[in-house]
This record gives structure tokens, C-alpha cells and sequence, in this order.
């Protein structure tokens, strides 16, 4: 037996491939969004009180700091929801081969990028 492996292994040395990197931003992108329910339940439930809370939220919305956070939300969910329907597909067998595995990686990254810059410059 070969006893001259690493005894600790060097997570920064190991080059990730693309659909395993895709499966940690599916994690990422899902926290984010379980993090960022409360602030967007109290700002559905704040809009609605009366005008003047809506005003505020408006004036809020406005600042470039919320605009990107809203970004980063917004790309949370399109990646979620991208990432989603890739597993989705691979659960049903529609992508069966390692190069279809990582081509649909591929469209994930590049759709919600491109979702989520599109809709990032109709909120700017």
C-alpha cells in the first residue's frame, strides 16, 4: 500500500471543474436567497402600508448601493432557478454524458449572466 499520500488535502491546489463549480453557486445562490426573504417580505409588507412607507421605499430604491444589492438578489434567483432546471433535466435523464454535463453548465453560467445584466439595466 502506498503510504505517501498528503496527510491534509490542499482545497486551493484542486482545479474545480466547471459543473462542480456551477453545484457551489447553486448553494451560494440558494442561501442568499434564504437570507434575503426577510428584507424582501418586510419590503413587500412595508409597501403596502400606506403611501408615504411606499414613497420611502421608492426614494430607497433609488440609491446605488439598493440597486445593487437588488442585482445580486436578482442574479441569486436567476442562477438558482438556471441551475435548478439543469438538475431537473439531469434527474430526468435528458442529460445523460460528461459533455452534456458540462455544455449545460456552460448555458447556466452564460444565461444568468446575461438574465441577470439585462434586467440589471432595466433597474439602473
Amino acid at each position: 500500500m502506498n503510504k505517501n499520500r498528503p496527510k491534509h488535502l490542499a482545497l486551493h491546489l484542486i482545479k474545480l471543474p466547471l459543473p462542480g463549480i456551477i453545484s457551489i453557486l447553486h448553494r451560494v445562490a440558494g442561501l442568499l436567497l434564504f437570507l434575503a426573504l426577510p428584507f424582501l417580505l418586510w419590503t413587500l409588507q412595508y409597501s403596502l402600508r400606506s403611501i408615504e412607507t411606499f414613497t420611502f421605499l421608492t426614494w430607497m430604491f433609488h440609491h446605488p448601493v439598493s440597486k445593487m444589492l437588488f442585482i445580486g438578489v436578482m442574479w441569486a434567483f436567476l442562477h438558482h432557478f438556471c441551475a435548478g432546471l439543469r438538475y431537473l433535466a439531469i434527474d430526468f435523464h435528458w442529460l445523460r454524458s460528461l459533455a452534456q454535463a458540462r455544455s449545460s453548465s456552460k448555458v447556466v453560467l452564460l444565461v444568468s449572466l446575461l438574465l441577470t445584466i439585462f434586467f440589471g439595466v432595466m433597474i439602473w
